[in-house]
């Protein structure tokens, strides 16, 4: 008998799979009402009300598994749990259909004004002439953000006979094409769009990614929806660009701040708003509680589960020997993922040493996690990392190899894009901890973490000199710095680490100087 906490407001409809188990007893009650049975609970279930702390999780020794009915995990220490060997799993793609639609609703009520004439209609006016407004048919529009709620939004777009443009740094042509959409660089994407509507994850990278700065290069009289994540697009520019008229309209359903009470943009007339209500449908909630109470039961029955955040469970022998591997393959997977700005084909690795001489099917999916984590719309782990490679049509290899270029263990990862090939190799090492010692073929050695610059220069005299003084009139120190060259004279590369990112401006003069051949930004 399992004994399982609903700390959280959920249906009995979402609660199916397990109301009709016979082997589990369910406590539909707060965590503060359930305090004396916390140290019998194998099971917590919530939304996004309870907070399951590392604190919360210490009073129930005999926790297994927390399931999140929902998709995002920021009340959950998923650290925590994974040092305590807890399974967190979510529901990633139960309100992909609920924000897809609202999406489309905010578009239609966008460009025909409905919320304005609804308004006036409602004050006893009729005025039609002022509510005129524009189809979608025949409109170009481009969709930032091609993952799961990319792909049904384009699905409906082509059903209305628009036009759809997409701008997704992972999407190949090849898929792009299978998707009868036009895959574009975001530059020309923004100056062809009619429509524009934002799907990507809020990360460093993607923070800010609409500003002033692009938006102004986008026709007259574009219109903008954002039903993502609040500060994708910057609010300030967009502001301005609404009260100058270069931008015709927004549909907002998540700010930067919220509740959005107060905020300027929705004293515009030109905007229209809804409080966070992508995934608020009866058939979203009700998808992802079933779902991730259905999770819930395949795991307690012992069978792996399809939506792990973490780490899955495994004996506690093997985790000490995987864990060293894991982390350092991961942060190899992300590092490629920010050197590597195109379409992907294949993504190969390569373990070498008696080190490894374990099942390293998990190092690789965790490789393929690092790469896609903080580029998706929708969580990546270690259990979804290759269906999701697969969706994307990118192959993934794996192969056992003797050499060990001069380490105890090595591994190797190799990833073919559209134009280029980005080669990376990683080692551990007792007592010295993870250490990247081949970037491109140049040798290095620096230890994965925190925030760094990798540039490729031409090996002269004063290259590194120039990049210090730009940092030093910044005010910026450098930590360490790693270099290495194949020859005198000829390429080179330096590889910076920083107590902090670098901003776009000192980024822009680096890029700038003379000899550099390319710069990219990682931060681990």
């Amino acid at each position: 008998m399992f004994r399982i906490l609903v700390a959280d407001a959920i249906k009995p409809e979402g609660l199916g799979p397990l109301l009709d188990a016979p082997n589990i007893e369910l406590l539909q009650k707060t965590v503060e009402e359930a305090e004396m049975d916390l140290k019998d609970v194998d099971a917590i279930l919530v939304r996004s009300a309870t907070k399951v702390t590392e604190d919360l999780m210490s009073k129930m020794p005999n926790l297994k598994i927390v399931a999140r009915a929902g998709v995002g995990v920021d009340n959950i220490d998923v650290q925590a749990a994974t040092r305590r060997g807890v399974v967190v799993v979510n529901a990633p793609d139960g309100n992909t259909i609920s924000t897809a639609e609202h999406t489309f609703a905010m578009m239609a009520s966008l460009m025909r004004h409905i919320p304005q004439a609804y308004f006036s209609i409602k004050q006893g006016k009729w005025q039609r002439a002022a509510f005129t407004g524009t189809e979608l048919r025949g409109k170009t529009l481009a969709i930032v953000g091609m993952g799961r709620i990319g792909g049904e939004i384009a699905k409906r777009a082509k059903a209305f006979e628009m036009d759809v443009i997409v701008f997704d740094p992972f999407l190949t042509a090849d898929r792009a094409k299978k998707l009868n959409v036009t895959l574009l660089p975001l530059d020309e994407l923004l100056t062809k769009a009619d429509i524009i509507t934002v799907h990507t994850p809020l990360t460093s990278e993607t923070k800010g990614l609409l500003n002033k700065s692009n938006m102004q290069t986008c026709k007259k009289g574009v219109y903008i929806l954002n039903c993502a994540r609040g500060g994708i697009i910057d609010e300030e520019d967009l502001y301005e660009l609404l009260l100058e008229g270069h931008i015709a309209g927004a549909a907002l359903d998540v700010f930067v701040e919220e509740p959005a009470v107060g905020n300027k943009l929705l004293e515009l007339d030109t905007v229209i708003a809804t409080p966070h209500l992508g995934a608020s449908t009866k058939e979203a909630q009700l998808n992802v509680a079933t779902q991730v109470a259905q999770e819930v039961l395949t795991f307690l029955a012992g069978n792996p589960v399809s939506n792990s955040i973490n780490l899955p469970a495994i004996s506690k022998e093997l985790f000490e020997q995987v864990q060293p591997y894991y982390q350092l393959i991961k942060q190899m997977g992300s590092i490629v993922s920010q050197c590597v700005k195109e379409g992907v084909h294949e993504i190969s690795v390569t373990y070498a040493g008696e080190n490894l001489n374990f099942d390293t099917s998990l190092l690789t999916k965790s490789l393929i996690s690092g790469f896609f984590s903080s580029k998706l719309d929708v969580p990546v782990n270690e259990v979804n990392a290759l269906v999701i490679a697969k969706e994307r049509s990118i192959t993934v290899g794996e192969k056992i190899s003797s050499e060990t270029f001069g380490y105890s263990n090595c591994i190797t990862v190799t990833v073919k894009g559209e134009k280029r090939q980005f080669d990376i190799r990683g080692t551990y090492v007792n007592n010295y901890g993870s250490r990247i010692v081949s970037l491109n073929g140049f040798d290095i050695d620096f230890h994965p973490d925190g925030n760094f610059l990798y540039i490729q220069h031409t090996d002269r005299p004063g290259v590194i000199g120039r990049v210090g003084k730009i940092l030093g009139d910044h005010d910026v120190n450098i930590a360490t710095m790693q270099v290495g060259r194949k020859q005198a004279g000829g390429e080179a590369i330096m590889v910076l680490s920083f107590d902090k990112p670098l901003t776009d401006d000192m980024l822009q003069k680096i890029n700038h100087l003379d000899d550099i051949t390319s710069l990219y930004r990682i931060s681990l």
